[in-house]
């Protein structure tokens, strides 16, 4: 009985914790990694890719960033970029495209948040609208701290329940 109660609750902690892990974007061909994954105007964003094999070089263009070069990286065979967003650069997603000889072409999308480096949104005044020019809020993050919120609840009031049934027996 025990266990069948047990086995719900380990589902429910374990999918909150799957929903709330940012998840690595994969290329047929390769890994895509974009660093950050949510990127404020004027942060620097760096591209890694094993997309492009054994090849030295390739080339890369962001529709907010412009373009950039691909040159090897720490690991053998990856290659990596990076590119400055601009501070005028609107909240939303941007789209990367990397290309590599002979006919390799990935393309792989991250969010640009449209809050400036450095603000703090303090939740009061006008500062409390800071930064919300579009966001679509916090999407599968919401839902996983749910899910994890809701598990711990569950486990709280189990154990206060069996530490009452303690008490009563006695």
């Amino acid at each position: 009985m025990r266990l069948a109660r047990t086995g719900p609750q380990l589902a429910l902690v374990l999918g909150a914790l799957v929903l709330s892990a940012p998840s690595a974007v994969a290329a047929p061909g390769g890994e895509v990694r974009v660093n950050p994954g949510k990127a404020a105007p004027g942060t620097t964003v760096t591209v890694s890719t094993t997309a492009c094999g054994t090849e030295t070089y390739g080339k890369g263009e962001s529709e907010a960033g412009g373009k950039f070069h691909l040159l090897p990286g720490d690991r053998k065979g990856v290659l990596v970029g990076s590119f400055t967003l601009p501070l005028d650069a609107v909240s939303g997603t941007d789209t990367v495209t990397l290309k590599c000889p002979p006919r390799i072409k990935q393309t792989v999308t991250y969010q640009i948040s449209g809050r400036p480096v450095g603000a703090v949104e303090a939740g009061f005044g006008w500062a409390a609208g800071a930064g919300t020019d579009g966001d679509e809020g916090a999407g599968p993050y919401a839902l996983g701290a749910l899910l994890l919120g809701g598990a711990a609840a569950g486990v709280l009031i189990r154990t206060r329940r069996r530490a009452t049934a303690a008490r009563n027996s006695a």
